[in-house]
């Protein structure tokens, strides 16, 4: 087992005040709301942590406004080896902050450990990405004229990120936005402040090492307060936020009325249509790793199983005899496929919502439950369970971030499509086929209407190569590979006269 005492050591954590500890760019100070972080896995208190004020916020942004006028002349190719250096910090940190990610939020070690390896990746992409900021060169209408555009740096980037991923997500967005010359602010969630500041303890040492200056990254934590705050900040630039579809609308509203930028990666309500045509073995890995992976509080966690009604009842009997086997405790153990739910307010909603399956008609054929005893004496320890519904079923219509998996029947292709994209999250997809037609009908125009559309595999576990994120209640925002490095800068058109004359464009004469 982790003794967790060496990892917070590791990472210089006080476990009294350890926000306080990590310095001013934490933005909290002594006499501020402390909060206890308790860990889902053993219900034990790990730590407590000054919580930000207001005062401490605005402290914050103005040394991260200040920040900016500075890293913003600093080369991209040259931000971009300070990020090399980061990437080259995790891999040496890796083990530590794993076990540090897996023991406060409750997911696997290997999860844990594959979380870090994201934070590596993005940092390997956006070294790349710092020689690659292109712009494009126009042809002009007018004789002598040279028209192109270029890409600038937006400012100081707000990044507010969700508990599931305590630190994976926000490197997809810091590690983009550092090379594209912006600074950032880090709000994470309150429930996982430690993997945070383990990270901020990390990165303050390649910052000094290089000469940066402190405020290029910030690390505010604090509740839902700071949050609103941000996003009403005219000094942040835009502001990304993951987290609920109700948390994103509050977002996007304060946001808008500024008229500043915002990037939402919110609730997801992801499918796998299985197929009469399916490899079914494939189909069972991914439907099982994509439903209770993380103990079903991914956002790209597989919340229902759309089946062709002519395997439905085999493929539905290979699921029974799967979960039998899945072994849920301590994810620090290796042996254990599923971890505890983040806290007890997960498992409230966990429990409410096999109650409103059962009373909208849903037939639970593997039983859900909270478990109990001394190996789960945090009492976040719940089984993953099955139920037989209908999809218009309001339970099934909504995310619940739990290890609940929806089972459906479809006859032809069309209907499947039809059912999967009849919700009202947009964010991941998947079908396992071998027949071709079905897997193009799936990718086209007329077939998934996510952000993400995959072919024989789940609906987890998207690569950091791709550009991440979904359309409707999911938001729309797209973090990570791709060229989604436009969203962290502003795009500024140039056209340059070097004739001794002055054309108009469109013809137009003016002659004085």
């Amino acid at each position: 087992m982790v003794d967790i005492a060496a990892v917070l050591s590791h990472f210089n954590i006080n476990a009294v005040n350890p926000a306080f500890s990590t310095g001013a760019a934490c933005g909290s100070s002594e006499g501020a709301f402390v909060k206890q972080i308790i860990s889902p896995v053993d219900g034990k208190v790990i730590a407590a942590v000054n919580m930000a004020t207001a005062a401490d916020y605005e402290s914050v942004a103005d040394k991260a406004t200040e920040a900016f006028k500075q890293w913003r002349t600093l080369p991209a190719p040259k931000r971009g080896e300070i990020v090399r250096q980061i990437g080259q910090a995790l891999r040496e940190n890796k083990d530590q902050l794993g076990k540090l990610v897996s023991y406060e939020m409750g997911k696997s070690l290997q999860e844990g450990w594959g979380e870090v390896q994201e934070m590596i990746d993005i940092c390997d992409f956006a070294v790349g990405l710092s020689r690659q900021l292109y712009g494009n060169t126009m042809a002009s209408e007018r004789a002598n004229h040279r028209m192109y555009d270029q890409y600038h740096p937006l400012g100081v980037v707000g990044i507010i990120s969700a508990f599931n991923f305590p630190v994976a997500v926000w490197s997809w967005n810091a590690m983009l936005a550092w090379v594209c010359g912006n600074t950032c602010i880090w709000k994470p969630s309150e429930k996982t402040p430690l993997t945070a500041i383990a990270c901020q303890y990390i990165i303050q040492q390649v910052f000094a090492k290089n000469n940066i200056a402190e405020g290029v990254s910030c690390l505010v934590i604090g509740d839902r307060v700071i949050g609103e705050q941000m996003a009403a900040d005219p000094r942040i630039a835009l502001v990304s936020a993951t987290g609920s579809t109700r948390m994103g609308k509050a977002v996007a509203v304060t946001v808008a009325q500024r008229l500043g930028k915002y990037l939402l990666e919110l609730g997801g309500n992801n499918a796998v249509i299985i197929s009469k045509d399916a490899n079914m073995e494939i189909a069972l890995v991914g439907a099982v790793f994509g439903a209770v992976g993380t103990a079903g509080q991914r956002c790209t966690t597989t919340r229902r199983l759309i089946i062709h009604e002519s395997i439905y009842e085999a493929f539905k009997q290979k699921l029974v005899n799967a979960y039998a086997q899945i072994r849920i405790g301590n994810p620090l153990d290796e042996n254990n496929h599923m971890g505890p739910l983040i806290d007890q307010d997960a498992v409230k909603a966990y429990l409410t919502a096999i109650e409103a399956c059962k009373s909208q008609g849903g037939k639970f054929i593997v039983k859900g439950g909270v478990l109990q005893g001394d190996a789960y004496a945090s009492g976040c320890y719940v089984k993953p369970c099955i139920a037989e519904v209908e999809n218009h079923y309001a339970i099934v219509q909504h995310e619940t971030f739990a290890p609940i998996l929806y089972l459906v029947k479809y006859n032809t292709i069309d209907e499947a499509v039809a059912l999967q994209n009849g919700v009202p999250q947009g964010l991941s997809s998947s079908i396992i086929t071998n027949n071709l037609r079905e897997a193009e009908q799936f990718l086209s125009f007329a077939g998934s209407d996510c952000g993400i559309a995959n072919v024989n595999i789940g609906t987890s576990g998207a690569e950091i190569g791709g550009a991440f994120g979904g359309e409707k209640e999911t938001g729309g925002g797209r973090e990570s590979g791709s060229d989604a490095w436009k969203t962290y800068m502003r795009r500024q058109t140039n056209t340059i006269n070097y004739s001794a004359d002055l054309p108009l464009a469109q013809g137009i004469k003016f002659d004085l």
